[in-house]
């Protein structure tokens, strides 16, 4: 049985079985975050295109980031809630590839998509007399077209490449959901060149952004302490450090995941990173970004009143 091709049996995904008593909390954890996840990403969506005040870039950024949030997250907590209440952990071999795709894309995107509202934020503070020269509408466009684009085009090379691996029949994955470097350590050939080229495009999509995320912050931390009132200096402070918090929980659960030599890294460790770049950090960033705004929140008022809701 085990010799079968995986192509016609599909995978087990082991994920937590091993504990059902974890298995059961996370359960609970997952749905009310994928729950908080959807409701909180639709609001900026909605609030971003129906309130006129809000069409600006960093609101335009901020809705692309919470489509990316709710596909990406999409893409791995339904199924994932799925077997999760399975006795029998199997995923069929096209959900899985699909998800490779999905997922890998949807991720990539979001690297690139953090690193342009940073660069955002460092026109609007170090720039603000050109502000809307610089950042305007064609630009920011761009800059979102390129971030989809890119996590696009980095999905198809990686996630073709890793599908041609033959697998030997090896079918479980003990992991919570199908994802590159897992599907690469299941290989039964050398898998050098997979890593090479997975180490070079996460250096491509994680140290790159936030190499230029570090660099803006930079500009922007200078900038903010000429500002001479105290108010004005905790304003921008505010929303900086927003970004900022959901920048290092991102990228840094991704940066162990992709960075780490496949050997080095405890099974359940990287479940839990995993965990924290599909799941939490997408609920961060409608909280962050919303709770702490006065504008997102005088703007949701505004749309409830004038609809009588």
């Amino acid at each position: 049985e085990e010799s079968s091709n995986s192509s016609e049996k599909g995978f087990v995904l082991l994920g937590f079985a091993d504990e059902p008593w974890l298995e059961r909390i996370l359960f609970i954890i997952i749905l009310l975050l994928y729950i908080f996840n959807i409701l909180g990403n639709t609001t900026i969506i909605l609030v971003s295109c129906l309130v006129p005040k809000l069409h600006t870039p960093m609101y335009f950024f901020l809705s692309n980031l919470s489509c990316v949030d709710i596909c990406f997250t999409t893409s791995v907590a339904p199924q994932l809630l799925v077997t999760m209440n399975k006795k029998e952990k199997s995923v069929s071999y096209g959900g899985c590839v699909a998800q490779l795709y999905v997922a890998m894309g949807l991720g990539s995107s979001e690297c690139i998509l953090l690193a342009v509202m940073a660069y955002d934020r460092y026109a609007a503070v170090c720039q603000p007399l050109q502000y809307t020269t610089i950042m305007h509408p064609q630009l920011c466009a761009s800059l979102a077209s390129i971030a989809w684009l890119s996590g696009l085009i980095t999905s198809l090379i990686q996630c073709s490449l890793t599908v041609q691996l033959p697998l030997c029949g090896h079918r479980k994955l003990d992991h919570i959901f199908c994802e590159v470097p897992v599907l690469i350590k299941l290989a039964c050939v050398d898998t050098t060149f997979n890593e090479v080229e997975l180490f070079v495009a996460s250096v491509i999509f994680l140290v790159v952004p936030v190499s230029l995320i570090l660099v803006s912050y930079g500009f922007i931390t200078k900038a903010v302490l000429r500002i001479k009132s105290a108010a004005g200096r905790w304003k921008v402070f505010g929303t900086c450090s927003s970004h900022l918090i959901v920048v290092i929980i991102f990228y840094g659960t991704i940066i162990f995941m992709y960075l780490q030599p496949a050997k080095s890294r405890s099974k359940k460790q990287g479940k839990f990173v995993s965990l924290f770049y599909t799941i939490v950090t997408p609920v961060l960033n409608p909280i962050i970004y919303t709770l702490r705004n006065k504008d997102v929140k005088g703007a949701w008022r505004t749309l409830v009143m004038r609809n009588g809701l």
